[in-house]
């Protein structure tokens, strides 16, 4: 393992930019996460990604907002910019409970400390840096400006916000994977045009006057609801979304407009997917892959967690109602080449502390490596958030034989004991019979393998309900599905003598979800012996159809109202019945259930005497 020196790192400090002979930074980047140099940290990956353009950047984490802003000073002014990165998590999840209790730590910060970032890091950081520098350029990326470039429902504050842009005062937006449209804002910067200029840059947004907007408002162009608009009829912002959805899952989008006070939104069209070599560049920049040294004896869970893990492909074409990662990684998979995966895996065995186990080699989903459409003209006119709900798409080449290929490369490398897939397996994937045998006969080997060779006692997947009617609103499988897998991993597990528990995630409250129905997920996962305990409130996140369906009351694809459990009280009641085995719960669960009138499902948990 080749010893680390503290400019190894990019700078955080005054110090660490003299011991490089610095006098000046073209980007300052302020994160709200602690300093990991790991590809699986958004403002590592940035600033590696400035570094390689050439350009002097610096990474100044978790910053103090509540003193004299002396962390935002620090540094002195950029050259071009400042960049803020919020977080790999959206700030308010990572702060609160889906009941919007405080959370009392982040796993995010150095000892899980909590309250070493605001709410709205976004927010709170341009403003600071506004105030400081206001003629410097502020540019937001990750997660949060992501989901919150339009008008959106805030769940913590229980109403519309409008577009980040608006409430932050930034000069420009980043969403999804910034790669592309940050090299060639550096470009268009470093070949002399001005910042206030740059306003055709795709995957990128920006407010500006009604009245000058670039070209003007055209045919080719979708004008949404203004927030205003929206603010004053829910209806409309559940039409509004239907049309961001849409245009975030399309090879070649339409630029989106929406007025906000007197100035309008432009959000450029979207890049079309990195390809395999791009996405190999990214992961093969020059990532210590560890923490920046001074968290030197403090431990930094998100970290631990992933320290010993590969993402092998970036997007994911499952577009669960409830799931962030279409929207902000795109439906369309990016698959690192096989070589890139290699080489990051032998840089893990020289890690200290490696001892010959990968706990996960994955991504947004665990086998979707590789998959794409047969046909990629039929793939340029797709506007579907989803590839495989409610069906599997008859393009979609879902082959499972170069994941396999991949795992039996990595076991044979030198200091790998075993590979596990820690990443949710889409079981739909595996048991749907293609009309190519190959693709059926690898799929089955891919099964077998996966539950054999690369399970670490539990396999994770996501059924999410029980009800039919539920699933379809959350853009999952039936749950027959789920009980034919179940049928398999216990097959598998006895036929090779392995005892293995499968564990199922589930959420309760989701849009379309009644009590009746998590009552009937109580009484069909104890016939199926489960005691659950991977289980989740429903949290509305920004910029999922779920969030929509939660906030307006309607669908946005058949405007059909939708019944959603809102008040804490009916949250509760949908939730205890994830708890049906302990002994606390058994009588309001009875009562519960009497006052519903499902005595029959009373009796199914309790027995025909405690059931009345």
């Amino acid at each position: 393992m080749k010893q680390c020196k503290l400019q190894d790192w990019l700078p955080t400090t005054k110090k660490e930019l003299e011991l490089r002979g610095w006098d000046y930074l073209d980007v300052i980047l302020f994160s709200g996460d602690a300093y990991v140099d790991h590809p699986s940290f958004g403002a590592a990956v940035i600033g590696r990604i400035l570094e390689a353009e050439g350009l002097r950047v610096a990474i100044v984490p978790q910053p103090n907002w509540r003193d004299d802003l002396r962390d935002f000073t620090k540094l002195g002014r950029p050259r071009f910019f400042f960049g803020i990165s919020p977080g790999v998590m959206d700030s308010m999840i990572n702060h609160y409970t889906a009941n919007k209790r405080l959370r009392s730590d982040d796993a995010y910060t150095p000892d899980r400390r909590p309250g070493m970032r605001p709410d709205y890091p976004s927010i709170i950081y341009t403003q600071a840096l506004k105030r400081l520098f206001p003629d410097v350029p502020v540019v937001l990326g990750g997660i949060e400006a992501s989901l919150r470039r339009l008008t959106h429902y805030d769940y913590w504050e229980d109403r519309l916000r409008p577009s980040i842009l608006a409430d932050s005062g930034a000069d420009l937006l980043i969403y999804g994977m910034g790669e592309k449209p940050v090299k060639e804002l550096v470009a268009r910067l470093k070949g002399g045009t001005p910042f206030r200029e740059i306003k055709d840059i795709p995957q990128t947004a920006y407010l500006t006057p009604a009245n000058e907007i670039p070209g003007g408002i055209t045919t080719a162009d979708i004008s949404l609801f203004s927030h205003e608009e929206c603010l004053a009829d829910k209806l409309k912002q559940a039409k509004n979304f239907k049309h961001i959805e849409e245009e975030s899952n399309k090879y070649e989008a339409a630029r989106i407009l929406q007025e906000t006070g007197n100035r309008t939104v432009v959000v450029n069209p979207p890049y079309p997917p990195l390809n395999s070599e791009e996405l190999d560049a990214s992961f093969d920049l020059p990532y210590t892959r560890m923490p920046h040294p001074k968290y030197k004896g403090k431990t930094i869970p998100a970290y631990e967690m992933i320290k010993f893990s590969v993402n092998i492909h970036r997007g994911c074409f499952g577009g669960c109602a409830f799931c962030t990662i279409s929207a902000h990684q795109g439906k369309f998979i990016t698959s690192r080449s096989k070589e890139s995966i290699l080489k990051e895996v032998k840089a893990i065995t020289e890690l200290p502390g490696f001892k010959g186990y990968l706990s996960d080699l994955g991504g947004p989903s665990a086998n979707m490596y590789r998959m794409r459409g047969k046909d990629e003209s039929i793939c340029r006119k797709c506007k579907k958030p989803s590839c495989i709900a409610p069906a599997i798409c008859k393009n979609l080449h879902a082959d499972h034989a170069p994941m396999l290929e991949l795992y039996r490369e990595v076991d044979r490398l030198p200091g790998i004991k075993k590979s596990f897939i820690g990443s949710g397996v889409r079981y739909d994937l595996l048991l749907n019979r293609y009309p190519d045998e190959s693709l059926n006969q690898a799929a089955r080997e891919y099964t077998e393998e996966l539950i054999t060779r690369h399970v670490s006692g539990r396999l994770k997947v996501a059924p999410e309900h029980t009800s039919d009617t539920v699933l379809r609103l959350m853009r999952k499988p039936p749950f027959s599905q789920f009980e034919q897998f179940k049928r398999i991993f216990d097959k598998i597990n006895r036929d090779n003598g392995l005892n293995q528990q499968l564990i199922p995630y589930f959420i309760s409250s989701h849009p379309g979800c009644t009590e009746a129905d998590m009552a009937e997920l109580a009484a069909i996962t104890k016939r199926l012996h489960f005691q659950l305990e991977q289980v989740q409130d429903f949290t509305p996140t920004p910029m999922t159809v779920a969030s929509e369906m939660y906030y307006t009351g309607y669908n946005p694809y058949t405007l059909e109202k939708v019944f959603t459990a809102r008040t804490k009280e009916q949250k509760l009641a949908q939730r205890q019945f994830f708890f049906w085995y302990l002994p606390e719960y058994r009588q309001q669960l009875i009562r519960a259930l009497q006052r519903i009138k499902r005595n029959d499902l009373a009796e199914k948990l309790f027995g025909p005497k405690r059931g009345k």
